[in-house]
């Protein structure tokens, strides 16, 4: 087996097989919306969860584009088991 530089004529024999095996660390994503300390105290409202059908959601409102832009609407399933999250 032969290694061979394709911009260049150099060609070197390969005596040996080499692994390398490089697992990176996955970085820690920041919850974008304050994480479960921000859905502690938020009202609720009948919307329908896309996921599990439950029929009450959270939801918080922030506004994410400029001022003349209406603000974001973002849900929480209220069912434990799914807490899906979806905006509006």
């Amino acid at each position: 087996m032969r290694f061979a530089c394709n911009t260049c004529p150099y060609v070197h024999n390969i005596t040996r097989k080499v692994n390398y095996r490089n697992f990176p660390k996955l970085k820690e994503v920041d919850d974008v919306l304050g994480g479960a300390a921000a859905w502690e105290n938020v009202d609720s409202t009948p919307e329908t969860c896309p996921k599990c059908a439950h029929l009450r959601a959270y939801f918080m409102q922030i506004q994410t584009r400029s001022a003349d832009e209406p603000m974001t609407t973002f849900y929480k399933c209220c069912q434990a088991q799914c807490g899906h999250r979806w905006r509006d």
